[in-house]
């Protein structure tokens, strides 16, 4: 067997970032940019009022309150051309531009206007600059606003659009082909044929990769044929930027996937069994002709999710250009015994993980853990990362891999930094 830290950094040697094309800015959310963005104008782009209220000379209110006569009213949107007097104000609209000699607002809260609008009375003393937005304030011309390798968010379209910049040149979501092998596996609707089970580890992985923001086609299911399985994987490599495949990947006669790989996979093609429980057995490489990384997962259900968690994820994400390429590795106490036994492999115990009243994350066991046992993958938030030994005992430290963002928050979003180094030591 070989290490996780030593699997992972052979799965991510085929894992080069795809090359950058442009995009329209609303079609960048979760890729990332392959460039700096460069402002070319300011935001905002002209002196305007952070509030509705009265545009006035800070002087004329310092002997509070005063009352000033009113000139105009100036709009969001307007191009104004009055100008504000000693002893004058215009009423103004948020976002609406200052006019010439005004260099405050009063918020329109603390003043009394008359009934017929020719004065208004400032109830309060300002300072030059009170509630007045100032070109550039957020954003200079020649600022870099994101740099390269940022991961492009719903605000991010915002401000890349109050830039007026329209596309981007990003790395693309990787395309990936997912196949299931096995002629046991029964992919139909109706009854269950005699011997055969029903297909759930592509339906999983697809679902999967497109909640992660990867783009998927669905290959299907493959039986035990040599033949049908290469040409099965050779359409699905000149198709995609990844194969994924599940089962097939062991030491057993009819385990097809091996047999094909070994044919059409590249000098690079690795066989491994890795120091982890479940999800030991792991294939890797190259399609020859089309240089398409491969990743042969193993056949039983969790371990297939498994397996993906670790090393599909992170590839694909380095592929898309990510640099957090992992979901976040936080420290909890054990509510209850978290129990193995040494076998010389990191153990992945599916788990939920939740909050007590003092803020201390707990982590316990979310039910059976044979690989076979796929309600227990979906009951889990977390894995709890047990290293070769007996376990942890009720309140002992336990590493927790976080699944996704559900079950406890936001502090699940990648985009927080929270990253493990693999060994899966959490940082803390």
């Amino acid at each position: 067997m070989i290490s996780l830290a030593e699997a992972r950094q052979l799965v991510l040697e085929h894992a080069d970032p795809l090359p950058a094309r442009v995009v329209d800015v609303a079609d960048a959310v979760g890729c990332v940019l392959d460039q700096p963005v460069v402002a070319t104008e300011a935001v905002p782009p002209f002196v305007n009022s952070a509030m509705d209220g009265y545009a006035v000379r800070a002087a004329d209110t310092a002997d509070a309150p005063a009352s000033l006569a009113v000139v105009g009213t100036i709009l969001a949107g307007d191009a104004p051309t009055l100008t504000v007097g000693t002893g004058q104000a215009a009423r103004i609209m948020t976002g609406a531009p200052l006019p010439a000699g005004a260099d405050a607002v009063c918020m329109v809260e603390r003043t009394r206007p008359t009934g017929d609008g020719a004065s208004v009375v400032i109830e309060i003393a300002l300072r030059a600059g009170d509630h007045v937005r100032h070109p550039g304030e957020d954003i200079r011309v020649g600022d870099i606003v994101f740099p390269a390798q940022t991961a492009v968010t719903p605000a991010h379209v915002g401000v890349l659009s109050s830039l007026g910049i329209r596309q981007v040149p990003v790395h693309p979501r990787p395309r990936v082909a997912v196949l299931s092998t096995g002629d046991e596996l029964f992919g139909g609707d109706g009854p269950l044929p005699a011997g055969k089970i029903r297909d759930s580890n592509r339906p999983a992985l697809v679902a999967t990769l497109a909640a992660d923001g990867f783009e998927v086609l669905d290959f299907g299911v493959v039986g035990d044929d040599e033949r049908a399985a290469a040409e099965a994987f050779a359409a699905a490599a000149a198709k995609c930027d990844a194969v994924v495949t599940s089962g097939g990947v062991s030491v057993g006669d009819r385990d097809i996937v091996r047999l094909v790989l070994d044919q059409l996979g590249g000098p690079g093609t690795r066989w491994m069994q890795v120091a982890i429980k479940p999800a030991k057995p792991l294939a890797v490489g190259r399609f020859g002709d089309t240089a398409t990384p491969f990743f042969g997962l193993p056949g039983n259900p969790v371990s297939a999710l498994v397996s993906y968690e670790l090393f599909v994820r992170p590839a694909l994400r380095a592929m898309a250009g990510h640099h957090r390429l992992d979901r976040p590795v936080l420290r909890a106490v054990a509510a209850e015994p978290l129990e193995r036994r040494p076998d010389g492999k990191l153990h992945l115990l599916r788990a939920r993980v939740s909050t007590r009243p003092d803020g201390q994350l707990q982590v316990r066991t979310a039910g059976g853990q044979a690989s076979h046992q796929l309600r227990t993958m979906a009951d889990a938030n977390a894995f709890a990362l047990l290293p070769d030994g007996h376990g942890v005992g009720t309140g002992q430290p336990v590493a927790v891999l976080l699944l996704g963002a559900h079950g406890i928050g936001t502090v699940g979003d990648d985009r927080f930094g929270l990253e493990p180094g693999f060994g899966l030591e959490p940082r803390w």
